[in-house]
């Protein structure tokens, strides 16, 4: 159990504060539940933190009261935490890094439940080290979900293209194709939309590209705008601010099928799962993909 005292450093301290804050008032969920799971994924979840400009999504006073999210790291902080500077028109804003437990801790002591990192890391930010694949549902079930996710996996094998799977923490699902950092964002994003289009045309009553909630009407969007350059995506192992404290979670393939429940995976009930699987999701970060051929293939299934 953490307690209110400092991270042991020989430099300087880290202090975290307001533990027995309650941040899920349905579960009684506190801040130092939160900080505790965090500690302990901290080893899964860095790989996926590390070397990225990170946009927080804060709510120092629990789900309870609107969150909002933060960019610029404009207030005073410790010598050692990292920012990364990003100018936007005639502004520069100042992002997190986290490259190690304490710094991680810092982002969460803040009230930071959920961490968006971006696809693409400092040293090349114009290049993502994947490409996203978001399906939202709008008004359908998740078992909707999981049959057009089904289908992606059925399009993407048949290409070769590896592709990894994980729940939003939500309601949708997140299809990651590992790039390699060696395509630019709109290369991304326009692969991703001819994946896309290649899903809509085996399952065109169930999903769709229509951005507007109210002219897709109670399909799965198939969300490839996420790809753009400054685009954020939350990562996995990450906890989202919603009832239960849900867990965005990696899976395998064979555990997207009808059975399928998101709701299973909570801040309480995870652990012994990634003790027990590892991480799922780790080779997003090393595999790669030949787009040239796979564009090939898609252009004919298109």
């Amino acid at each position: 159990m953490l307690k209110k005292k400092p991270l042991k450093d020989d430099k300087e301290k880290l202090f975290l504060t307001h533990l027995d804050k309650i941040y899920w008032p349905k579960e009684k969920y506190t801040k130092a539940d939160l900080l505790h799971y965090y500690k302990q994924i901290a080893p899964l979840i860095l790989p996926y933190l590390k070397d990225r400009p990170i946009v927080l999504y804060r709510f120092p006073n629990g789900i309870q009261e609107k969150g909002f999210y933060q960019k610029d790291i404009n207030f005073s902080h410790p010598k050692w935490i990292k920012t990364y500077p990003i100018r936007h028109e005639n502004k520069v804003d100042h992002y997190l890094l986290i490259h190690d437990l304490r710094s991680l801790l810092f982002a969460v002591n803040l009230g930071s439940i959920d961490l968006h990192p971006f696809m693409s890391r400092c040293k090349q930010l114009e290049k993502p080290d994947y490409c996203l694949i978001d399906l939202d549902p709008h008004g359908v079930s998740f078992q909707k979900v999981v049959e057009v996710a089904l289908v992606a996996h059925e399009i993407l094998e048949e290409v070769g293209i590896k592709h990894y799977c994980k729940t939003s923490g939500g309601n949708g699902l997140h299809i990651f194709i590992p790039l390699h950092a060696k395509y630019s964002y709109e290369q991304s994003r326009q692969f991703a939309e001819l994946i896309s289009l290649c899903i809509q045309k085996k399952l065109p009553d169930s999903t769709s590209l229509e951005r507007s909630p109210k002219k897709r009407q109670k399909k799965v969007y198939l969300d490839c705008l996420q790809n753009r350059a400054g685009q954020t995506v939350v990562a996995p192992y990450v906890v989202r601010p919603r009832l239960k404290a849900l867990v965005s979670t990696p899976l395998t393939w064979k555990e997207v099928n009808k059975k399928l429940d998101p709701a299973v995976f909570t801040m309480k009930t995870v652990l012994p799962r990634f003790k027990q699987k590892g991480d799922l999701f780790k080779e997003v970060l090393t595999a790669r993909v030949n787009m040239k051929t796979a564009l090939a293939y898609l252009y004919r299934l298109k």
